[in-house]
């Protein structure tokens, strides 16, 4: 009898302590499994973050508009200071302004002088020198005017000679009109990189003050100053190049004009000379 109980009750005492040993391994499993399951739900939004921060850093950044030329010109002039760079801009403009009321009277002066020679010549061959004259004064240009000069004076009964001696002097009288305002050309393009050359210098000045004040040869001092100095001689030779082409353009015209004087004079001359005993 004593053995069966002591048979039970060790029975008992190890159907409890496994009993015991099981739940303790649930209970321990349980967060372990707890920990399993939330942790993939966890790490969802942490995945999703991460993607979306590598697809925004693999997006392509927004590139700024790149600058005009004519927004390039206008941040550059304002660099260089209102002051020598706005002198070197009213020259520009002076000088542009001379060289196109020069190109436009020089274009209206540009007469066809061979249909004018044939039509005088048509004249003279009738004996009509006041139809010769007249057709001169209704053409444009300084070779009719001078045409109708000559023909006052051969209308007057002068000599060949005194006739030329006449076309000469106002063919001279119309050079100088042709080469009018081409001197104030040439002085705008001496007088543009020389004010340029002035706002270099004081530029270089300021910059050599800011470098004193600063008390230290700091190269971003010396390279603004420097920038700022040499803007003006920039726009100052670019002006000068400007009005250059103008000026000779200009006087490739002029040049043109007056070869054509020279010719047509000589022509007109043998004109007379061929009618001038009929």
């Amino acid at each position: 009898m004593k053995k069966l109980i002591a048979f039970l009750m060790v029975a008992g005492f190890m159907t409890f302590g496994i009993s015991n040993l099981v739940l303790a391994q649930d209970q321990q499993a349980q967060p372990e499994a707890t920990e399993q399951t939330v942790a993939p739900e966890e790490a969802a939004p942490v995945e999703a973050v991460e993607a979306v921060e590598e697809e925004i850093a693999q997006a392509p950044v927004a590139e700024e508009a790149p600058t005009t030329f004519r927004e390039s010109i206008k941040k550059q002039f304002i660099d260089g200071g209102p002051g020598f760079m706005g002198i070197v801009l009213i020259i520009l403009l002076i000088g542009m302004a001379i060289a196109i009321e020069r190109i436009i009277y020089l274009t209206l002066a540009t007469a066809n002088s061979e249909k004018l020679l044939k039509g005088i010549e048509e004249k003279m061959k009738n004996g009509d020198v006041e139809g010769a004259k007249q057709l001169c004064k209704d053409t444009r240009g300084p070779v009719a005017s001078i045409f109708t000069q000559g023909l006052i004076r051969y209308q007057d009964g002068q000599s060949l000679e005194e006739v030329e001696k006449a076309l000469v002097s106002y063919g001279s009288v119309a050079g100088g009109k042709l080469e009018s305002g081409l001197s104030w050309i040439g002085l705008c393009i001496s007088l543009a990189p020389m004010f340029g050359f002035m706002g270099t210098v004081i530029g270089m000045i300021k910059a050599f003050d800011d470098i004193a004040a600063a008390g230290d040869m700091s190269p971003t001092i010396v390279a603004s100053g420097m920038k700022v100095a040499l803007l003006t001689t920039v726009f100052g030779l670019i002006a000068a190049i400007i009005l250059q082409i103008f000026f000779n353009f200009i006087a490739s015209k002029i040049e043109g004009i007056t070869n054509d004087m020279e010719n047509a004079s000589i022509s007109f001359m043998d004109i007379l000379a061929k009618y001038n005993n009929k």
